[in-house]
């Protein structure tokens, strides 16, 4: 029984190997993590690649929404053949198509994003017959919008340290380049002196 099986496992792997193979599916790429500062605009990027032919036709992207400690996800935004912005709920005026399916992108950018839109969204696209294994998922964190950021407010504190130590330095050459100056005063007056009781 052993032997018979030696035999037929190859032939078997060579009839069911094609079928793998033929399995493809599409690859769907987004930033894991985006951080958006609240009241600004913000684009969620997600690229896709197919291994058959794209037309406007063929493809549809859909978009989700996951609030923050919850399970439940709501759908936001979708595209086929022309954008379905939401026209009802949280996101209405808010989701637009930025995005251009012939080019492989499936973005959408949020507009005058909220508290409420922290969360995680999905980004899904279908091109008959591929499939799509797993969602694209973008992490988004609205935080309070601030008037400068850390890196404006670090380099201004740098510069400002090294603007002191400058002028610091700069003190410390005059004074010691006008005592020189007037020790040099005094030697020639000394000088000046001897010569002149020497006469």
């Amino acid at each position: 029984m052993c032997r018979v099986w030696i035999y037929l496992f190859p032939a078997l792997c060579a009839l069911l190997l094609p079928g793998v193979h033929q399995v493809e599916g599409i690859e769907v790429l987004t930033s894991s993590v985006l951080e958006a500062a609240n009241g600004t605009d913000v684009r969620l990027k997600c690229t896709f690649k197919s291994t058959h032919p794209v037309s406007e036709e063929t493809v549809s992207v859909s978009w989700s929404f996951r609030p923050l400690g919850k399970t439940a996800e709501e759908s936001i935004f979708l595209y086929h053949g022309r954008a379905y912005p939401p026209d009802t709920g949280t996101f209405k005026g808010h989701a637009v198509w930025s995005g251009d399916v012939m080019k492989g992108d499936a973005s959408i950018t949020l507009q005058n994003v909220q508290f409420i839109f922290n969360g995680t969204y999905s980004c899904q696209v279908r091109n008959p017959p591929d499939f799509q294994g797993f969602a694209g998922e973008i992490s988004l964190r609205v935080v309070q919008k601030v008037s400068f950021s850390e890196i404006a407010i670090l380099a201004i504190a740098v510069g400002g340290s090294i603007g002191v130590v400058l002028l610091i330095l700069i003190i410390y050459i005059v004074v010691r380049v006008f005592r020189r100056h007037d020790d040099d005063m005094d030697i020639e007056m000394e000088n000046h002196k001897s010569k002149d009781q020497v006469l």
